[in-house]
């Protein structure tokens, strides 16, 4: 009888504790526009899984993902109005509310490497620089994940900046068109999901969708067979925001737990894109496409051309001008502009 009750007494004891250990203190409810099947949700899931290991089950990370609550465009405002926590899109959606949200979420013409603009974010100044602006929409930036450099994909080459004079292509709005077009391309501005149709019809020349892997799964070297690898235009940065007071009210041991999640998977991204694309590249070889590396001359012609870009942006808000004057100086640091 006193095994039995001492039977009974461990095992309420182990539900108890068991429900202890699933009852999470604080609860984060992020979006991301991944899909949890592609190579991004799969590194998204990590991170929630990382944080919730490692703080031993006292912060739950409920994950939306697809963009499954709001649009990817929308999901900056529901973080922080309360709708959502925290936001892992990037912060190129929110342009529209202040143009210094473009020099933090593709930096077109900037830097080669995911390292060198992780480099600004920790060792730059970036890191407040940036939030200098994400403060006064009541958000904190806690980190990027960076898959890196973009490849443009043209039915005909594009070995360097004289090859852009009337190219047609696709082009995401804003900064991009501004500096395509004067070096004398013709950006058309259209939804990612209008690339393949327009390419097949041959209403463009070339496309600028994604990194050179997606741009495989996507099909379009079944109908072009030039692309610029490795890239050197466009380095989107994915981000993590969190509502700011949502972030103020963590402990100081929970905060540095994302930190340090952030960052692994910020590491983890740019690792499994490097291989992911190096592995397209290889392949597109063996089809027959042909890549082409811009030389240092002609990258340099870019970026200029970029920077000139830059300067026009910077006289729209002050904190454009900041945030540019702040990658400008680190960028001189790297000996990438003079």
């Amino acid at each position: 009888m006193k095994f039995l009750k001492f039977a009974a007494v461990t095992a309420a004891t182990s539900v108890l504790g068991l429900s202890t250990a699933m009852a999470a203190d604080y609860t984060l409810r992020i979006q991301t526009h991944y899909a949890p099947e592609t190579v991004s949700g799969k590194l998204a899931q990590e991170f929630v899984d990382d944080v919730e290991t490692m703080s031993g089950g006292r912060l739950d990370i409920e994950m939306f993902f697809s963009a499954s609550v709001v649009k990817p465009t929308e999901t900056f405002d529901a973080a922080a109005s309360g709708i959502l926590d925290g936001d892992m899109t990037g912060g190129a959606y929110q342009t529209g509310k202040n143009p210094a949200f473009q020099f933090v979420g593709d930096i077109m013409g900037g830097y080669d490497t995911p390292w060198q603009q992780y480099a600004w974010f920790y060792h730059g100044g970036g890191e407040d620089a940036a939030n200098e602006l994400y403060n006064e929409y009541n958000m904190q930036l806690i980190g990027w994940w960076v898959y890196g450099q973009e490849s443009m994909s043209s039915s005909r080459p594009i070995a360097g900046p004289e090859d852009l004079k009337d190219w047609k292509f696709r082009s995401p709005p804003g900064l991009e068109t501004e500096i395509f077009a004067n070096l004398g391309a013709k950006p058309v501005v259209m939804d990612f999901t209008e690339i393949f149709t327009a390419l097949e019809t041959k209403i463009i020349d070339g496309a600028d969708a994604s990194g050179l892997a997606n741009n495989v799964g996507l099909g379009l070297y079944d109908l072009v067979s030039h692309a610029t690898y490795p890239g050197f235009h466009s380095m989107p940065s994915d981000h993590l925001a969190i509502r700011k007071d949502a972030w103020d009210a963590l402990p100081e041991d929970l905060k540095r737990i994302i930190d340090v999640a952030m960052q692994k998977l910020a590491f983890q991204t740019a690792l499994t894109f490097e291989v992911k694309n190096n592995e397209a590249a290889a392949m597109l070889r063996e089809k027959g496409v042909t890549l082409h590396d811009w030389s240092a001359e002609d990258r340099a012609t870019f970026r200029q051309a970029a920077q000139d870009a830059w300067q026009g942006w910077a006289e729209k808000t002050p904190e454009a001008r900041a945030l540019v004057d702040s990658h400008t100086a680190f960028l001189k640091t790297l000996g990438l502009v003079q």
